[in-house]
């Protein structure tokens, strides 16, 4: 088994946006950077995912100078991929990189849990990558629903992450177990 260390939209462009919280930032950084020091010990590829759009005022556009990795990631990745989409694969080139390492098990970490790091875990299950998702290696924000104006928190869309991802599209992992 060959695995890869994915690590989603830790950017910068995140500070910068209306829903952006602290909370529980401090130990994704520390769950992440654990990670990322097993990987580089085991000499395994650690690929970074950075989100690009073009809309002229968002934090996610390149002119912002803010779609870069955040400051507590060490560079040392081995490769990064741009996207534009909700999940790593489409238009990226990730697929061709991962099949031409021989990589079969994408370890995903990142920021928006039930976003970006959801839809990454269910394609690339579907394209026939085993996928370990360490949720406590993931972060997102509380959310109020636009329909019921009810507020979910970010421990809860964890919580409904984990339910629709284990045994269908991803063995859900803790941090320790690297």
């Amino acid at each position: 088994m060959n695995k890869a260390l994915i690590i989603i939209d830790t950017q910068d462009s995140f500070y910068e946006t209306v829903y952006w919280q602290k909370k529980g930032f401090e130990e994704f950084q520390q769950n992440v950077l654990g990670l990322i020091e097993h990987f580089s010990t085991a000499n395994l590829p650690i690929l970074k995912v950075l989100h690009s759009d073009e809309a002229p005022s968002s934090p996610f556009n390149p002119v912002s100078g803010l779609v870069k990795p955040m400051s507590f990631l060490p560079n040392n990745f081995t490769k990064i991929f741009y996207k534009s989409v909700h999940n790593a694969f489409t238009d990226t080139g990730l697929e061709a990189w991962l099949i031409r390492h021989k990589v079969d098990t994408l370890v995903i970490s990142g920021i928006r849990t039930e976003q970006c790091c959801e839809t990454t875990a269910r394609v690339a299950s579907d394209l026939g990558f085993n996928v370990e998702f360490v949720t406590k290696a993931t972060l997102t924000f509380d959310m109020k629903c636009p329909i019921t104006n009810k507020l979910y928190p970010a421990e809860e869309l964890k919580a409904r992450t984990n339910l629709v991802l284990a045994k269908r599209f991803a063995s859900i992992q803790d941090p320790s177990d690297y």
